[in-house]
């Protein structure tokens, strides 16, 4: 694995929190205290099994998505959930006025549709999501050697929507347009070689709001997995991208 790394990726962590992505292990992604604030369990979504599906439900608690590229998702014509709401016609105008809300962290949102794979039956449980989120990764390993019509037969295929892993697209700049867990952990797959789908879960705490960087960090530890910290995957991008 490290010899398709770049340069940039000489650092230890990030070399690291790669090898351990590519081996089906989690690593904890914290993106900054002037945006969120918020430590996410990160895995490749190729690698997803219900078990880790279970360790993120579990150990993180929050909302369990799955992240794709920029270019994925214009290859396959999905649509982020804001313009759907926008979009969604005259019979529904309450959809536009909700439309208009803006994430206090952030400029925008990266949410996009909810998906199933066909073979779940609610789409609920470990084994459901982890068979959705599995076929993603797949999907995304895959996508450079398809062509688009053959990519987007094969998603229509296998994804049924609505369903019950929400989607979060990247930003088309990455890290130089927005620094969201989404795209801290798109450029680490990216700048590792990786498949470019990853799936993410906020880690929460005891008290109602998110856990502490220091106990996430703790948690980290306690387990031998990678704690990185979002500027230095941004530190690493910039070089890697210039």
């Amino acid at each position: 694995m490290q010899s398709l790394v770049r340069p940039a990726l000489r650092s230890p962590a990030l070399l690291r929190a790669v090898d351990a992505l590519a081996a089906g292990e989690p690593v904890l992604i914290y993106d900054a205290p002037d945006r969120e604030g918020e430590t996410d369990l990160v895995i490749l979504s190729e690698r997803a099994t219900p078990e880790l599906i279970r360790l993120l439900r579990r150990d993180a608690g929050g909302l369990l998505c799955a992240a794709i590229s920029s270019e994925l998702r214009l290859q396959l014509g999905l649509p982020f959930f804001e313009e759907l709401l926008t979009y969604g016609g005259p019979e529904f105008p309450i959809a536009r006025e909700l439309a208009k809300y803006r994430p206090r962290y952030d400029r925008r949102s990266a949410f996009g549709i909810t998906v199933n794979h066909r073979t779940n039956f609610t789409g609920v449980p470990d084994n459901d999501r982890a068979q959705t989120v599995r076929a993603l990764g797949e999907l995304a390993r895959d996508a450079p050697g398809l062509g688009r019509e053959e990519l987007i037969a094969r998603f229509s295929s296998e994804f049924a929507a609505p369903g019950h892993l929400p989607l979060l697209y990247a930003a088309p700049g990455l890290l130089g347009e927005r620094k969201g867990h989404t795209e801290l952990a798109i450029s680490l797959a990216r700048m590792g070689g990786l498949s470019e789908s990853v799936t993410v879960c906020e880690m929460l705490g005891d008290s109602g709001g998110p856990r502490s960087p220091e106990a996430a960090e703790e948690y980290a530890g306690a387990h031998g997995w990678v704690f990185l910290e979002g500027r230095a995957i941004v530190e690493a991008w910039r070089t890697w991208s210039a």
